[in-house]
């Protein structure tokens, strides 16, 4: 006995079989089942039925809670709840706690591991404060080798202390004028520029522009007229000191009148001039950049020597007093070669935090911002997050040990 073939009809869209039981969707999907789903609510354990006394349910969540909405987010922890919007005097350790208790990853897992490590720096960094150094840090940001960071570290680190904050002053001393770029400044050849304060004695106070998207931090422009800069200095008098003259006379007229300055950050050209001569002048710090291969390296030695040279004869307080990582790279051997090789040699000077390699702080400038206004929650923003609160307390205790000595 031959048994009759199955007829099945083709249901309408994408030509699915029809099958039985709840209505498709028009592609041809089995339709929803309507079957209920409720979601736990918090209740006592009753011992009696034989349940685990300590497992947390958590509870439903209200209606019209967002997801990821700050002001409601307990944190279950054993039979009892830990808001984290409880107003607290320093929920620094709070905030350790919490990161500490996160799972690890291997390193079989390299982007679990760095989503990880974001995570930790998103909870234990988000939102602090830095404290403001008990007087003016001037720093000039420099590395003789090009592309190795200078400019985006430079509005980046000032930037994050500003939003955490402190008052910033950057002053653009590369006639590139990327770091006016990045801040959102306007710097047109008729823009009062550090020109005008290097060349023509213009007092700084009247250059200065404020960055449009931080509030407490300040900027002085360059435009394409400092490149006939080095050329011009050559015959003025006390070349190699008017940057310094300058931030000075700003710094006290700023103090005088209430709105101290708490950080002075330049960024130089990648050469030794004339330019980078008056930045070392004027700073008591070099704030260096070193991107991990092998090229920057000579590089460092080479600003060393220079550096040296400018303590001898120009300004006896220059030092080296913060190495920063950039573009690093945990994929490869190089980064981390290049890594500890620099951390072995200048083990107080550099910083615990490195930038990686990120594409959003690429963007950021294309859009006028620096990339902790552009994307706050990327990872290069956080890790020079990161590198600006160390950069605060590592100042703020030299500061404190060498007035106490």
């Amino acid at each position: 006995m031959i048994e009759a073939a199955e007829t099945r009809v083709a249901a309408p869209g994408l030509g699915f079989p029809q099958l039985p039981g709840p209505p498709t969707s028009p592609l041809g999907w089995p339709g929803p089942d309507n079957v209920p789903r409720r979601t736990p609510s918090t209740r006592e354990p009753d011992p009696a039925s034989g349940e685990d006394i300590g497992a947390v349910e958590l509870a439903e969540a209200p209606e019209g809670a967002v997801s990821g909405d700050s002001t409601t987010k307990p944190v279950a922890t054993g039979t009892r709840e830990v808001r984290l919007d409880s107003p607290t005097s320093d929920d620094t350790e709070v905030r350790a706690e919490i990161a500490a208790a996160m799972p690890g990853a291997d390193r079989q897992t390299p982007l679990a591991a760095a989503v990880a490590a974001d995570a930790r720096k998103r909870i234990t960094l988000s939102g602090r404060t830095v404290p403001r150094p008990s007087r003016t840090r001037v720093m000039t940001v420099a590395n003789q080798k090009g592309g190795v960071g200078k400019t985006t570290t430079t509005v980046n680190v000032a930037a994050a202390l500003a939003q955490a904050g402190s008052t910033v002053l950057v002053i653009d001393l590369d006639p590139q004028g990327n770091a006016s770029t990045a801040l959102g400044i306007e710097h047109h050849a008729e823009v009062p520029s550090v020109y005008d304060v290097l060349v023509d004695g213009r007092p700084m106070a009247g250059v200065v522009q404020q960055c449009p998207d931080v509030p407490g931090l300040t900027c002085v422009p360059a435009t394409i007229d400092l490149a006939g800069a080095e050329i011009e200095l050559v015959s003025l008098v006390a070349r190699e000191t008017r940057l310094q003259k300058a931030v000075s006379a700003y710094v006290d007229e700023m103090e005088a009148s209430g709105d101290r300055v708490d950080y002075v950050l330049i960024d130089c050209p990648p050469s030794l001039g004339l330019l980078t001569v008056n930045a070392f002048v004027a700073a008591t710090e070099v704030f260096i950049p070193i991107q991990c291969e092998y090229y920057a390296l000579e590089g460092v030695s080479q600003l060393l020597k220079n550096i040296e040279l400018i303590r001898n004869h120009l300004n006896p307080h220059l030092h080296v007093s913060t190495i920063l990582l950039t573009m690093y790279d945990g994929r490869t051997r190089l980064s981390a070669q290049v890594a500890d090789e620099v951390r072995e040699h200048f083990p107080d000077q550099t910083l615990r935090a490195s930038v990686p390699r990120s594409v959003r702080i690429s963007e950021a400038p294309s859009h006028g911002q620096t990339v902790m206004t552009y994307d706050p929650n990327s990872s290069g923003a956080l890790s020079y997050l990161e590198a600006a609160v160390e950069v605060a307390e590592r100042g703020a205790t030299r500061q404190s040990t060498e007035e106490s000595a």
